[in-house]
């Protein structure tokens, strides 16, 4: 089963002819409807799972579709040829809303992977940088790791931070995560959130070897081999790569190809099954062989803020676009979270609240470090008893670092 988000629907082709699709589900047409196969309405929809077959039997349903910009789980009847929703509202979480509960009156934000470990559906939320969890049995939702702060935080599951998780992988013990924006492979294991390739939000590029020194750029997909090494689609390198565990090893299987942003492997093991999503196509390539590349460690430069010690203010403005409202019918509109790396730059003044100004009392004995800020509003239709809700977010790594002649002020423009 493939899904070809373009056309707002699922492809079911036999794995020697995967082009040829032997039957659809979803009309092809942007929408939000059950029913039956040939009535069914999706939107962009991209991760898919089979279920245990007594789980399935349970639940009336063999697959799990993470339907991605309707904010929705769909489960799959391939017996009956059915549709149903199974979690979401097809409304976009909203900071301050319930993460966890009732998994048809909990919303979601841009569910893109999903993955069947430790007895649960297991979800790469990329709209708000979490991994979440979905029980088919007691049909709740809840939160399983990350903070919504977008970057690369190992630690314990709650205090851990994602950018734009995109694909899940599973292996005996641990669910593997392709955290795109930050180019980096992750690791939860033992309700610990580990990184095994990649350093950060500004750092890419397409180097093997060790874990530690290699480079990946905007992975998409993820599948494991019998063997537990982890191949990744490494969609912006145009390569597929593997990375061994017990070796702590990165090489290159396949490059040159279309944007891959999924992957999959055949039967027999020998060969994988690639998603090459800037062509539409899917293509075989046998992985008996692999290379080493030495490529360039690339880094997105920022030009560091010179900032004084002591007090200074951070300021981010918000204005909703023409046409639209603040909307506090629900409290505030606005949340500001801020926090450093080191944690140490910050004396004062870390934290998430509702106000879009926060005083800070930075660290004279810290040189240099990051900040990051990111900010929340919220706006509506105005001329509308009824409008849309529009959530803007943003969030920004800014480099400091400590003079006498810096500035004392910060001001971040939080974008429509």
């Amino acid at each position: 089963m493939v899904s070809d988000s373009g056309h707002h629907s699922l492809a079911i082709a036999l794995a020697t002819a995967p082009n040829e699709p032997l039957q659809r589900i979803g009309t092809g047409k942007r929408g939000f409807k059950d029913g039956s196969f040939e009535q069914a309405e999706f939107n962009e929809p991209y991760g898919t799972v089979v279920l245990p077959a007594d789980i399935a039997a349970k639940v009336g349903y063999q697959v799990v579709i993470a339907d991605t910009v309707n904010h929705a789980l769909r489960g799959i009847n391939l017996i009956e040829g059915t549709v149903t929703t199974i979690a979401g509202t097809g409304q976009q979480w909203r900071p301050g809303e319930p993460t966890s509960g009732n998994a048809l009156t909990t919303n979601l934000t841009t569910p893109w992977d999903i993955a069947w470990f430790n007895n649960l559906v297991c979800i790469a939320m990329a709209g708000d940088h979490r991994i979440w969890s979905f029980d088919p049995i007691g049909q709740t939702v809840d939160v399983v790791a990350g903070t919504t702060h977008e970057g690369l935080v190992d630690g314990p599951v709650s205090e851990a931070w994602f950018a734009q998780p995109s694909a899940l992988a599973v292996t005996d013990d641990s669910l593997w995560i392709a955290d795109s924006e930050t180019s980096a492979l992750r690791q939860i294991k033992h309700d610990t959130v580990t990184t095994a390739i990649g350093t950060g939000l500004f750092d890419f590029g397409h180097i093997d070897g060790s874990g530690d020194s290699a480079r990946l750029q905007h992975p998409l997909g993820l599948a494991v081999h019998p063997d537990g090494s982890i191949y990744i689609a490494d969609t912006y390198n145009g390569a597929i790569r593997r990375f061994d565990p017990n070796t702590n090893n990165v090489s290159t299987v396949a490059r040159d190809l279309a944007e891959p942003s999924d992957i999959c492997f055949s039967a027999d093991r020998h060969s994988i099954q690639v998603v090459e999503s800037a062509t539409g196509n899917i293509t075989t390539i046998p992985i008996d062989q692999t290379s080493t590349v030495t490529g360039q460690a690339m880094r997105t430069v920022r030009p560091e803020l010179e900032i004084t010690s002591g007090l200074v203010v951070l300021t981010v403005s918000f204005t909703p676009p023409p046409g639209e409202k603040i909307d506090d019918r629900y409290g505030p509109s606005t949340q500001l979270s801020v926090s450093a790396s080191p944690a140490e730059l910050i004396l004062t003044g870390e934290g998430t609240n509702s106000e879009l100004i926060r005083t800070l009392t930075i660290n004279p004995e810290i040189e240099s470090g990051v900040l990051h800020v990111a900010a929340r509003g919220a706006s509506c239709d105005a001329d509308s008893e009824h409008g849309a809700c529009h959530m803007h977010q943003q969030d920004w790594g800014v480099p400091v670092r400590i003079t006498k002649s810096g500035t004392t002020s910060i001001e971040l423009i939080l974008a429509n």
